[in-house]
């Protein structure tokens, strides 16, 4: 395979073998933002839990109150708190301007979701992130309380402790 201009050659958008090739096309398109057939409030519910599910264990394994009998409700407000200012982040880039840019297809994505990209969908996405993060954050902090998840939970609390 060889490097390509995509469409207008003075844009610098090349195909080449990592980013025109099947698995990467194929892992990108599989993404809750360009998976057809989503709404943008599933989008964001799908993101959010992600992003919440993974924020909890930083806070609450290697957050200031790591050491304390907090640790857990610490971590789980910690994430909850930055979720809810993602999602203020969210919102003001949509509100922004004329809305979100909406990206065209490329050498890697065919078929960009066209709903998403308005002021109505982006505020549909950001709203279901913060459900989903938040969510997403509470789980997490469920599955650490439980006794199957807890030996593995004070073996990375060892490994992140400093103290």
């Amino acid at each position: 395979m060889t490097v390509t201009p995509v469409a207008d050659p003075t844009v610098g958008n090349l195909a080449t073998p990592v980013n025109s090739s099947y698995f990467t096309k194929a892992f990108l398109n599989a993404l809750p933002a360009y998976r057809p057939s989503l709404s943008p409030n599933r989008r964001g519910l799908e993101v959010g839990m992600a992003h919440g599910y993974f924020l909890y264990g930083p806070f609450a394994y290697a957050g200031p109150l790591r050491a304390t009998e907090f640790a857990s409700t610490a971590g789980l407000l910690a994430a909850i708190g930055l979720v809810s200012i993602l999602t203020v982040c969210l919102s003001i880039y949509g509100t922004a301007g004329s809305g979100p840019n909406v990206q065209p297809p490329d050498a890697t994505i065919d078929n960009p979701p066209a709903d998403l990209f308005t002021k109505a969908g982006w505020a549909e996405f950001a709203s279901g992130f913060w459900l989903g993060g938040c969510g997403g954050a509470a789980f997490a902090w469920f599955l650490c309380s439980t006794a199957i998840q807890s030996p593995l939970a004070n073996i990375a609390g060892g490994v992140w402790s400093v103290g």
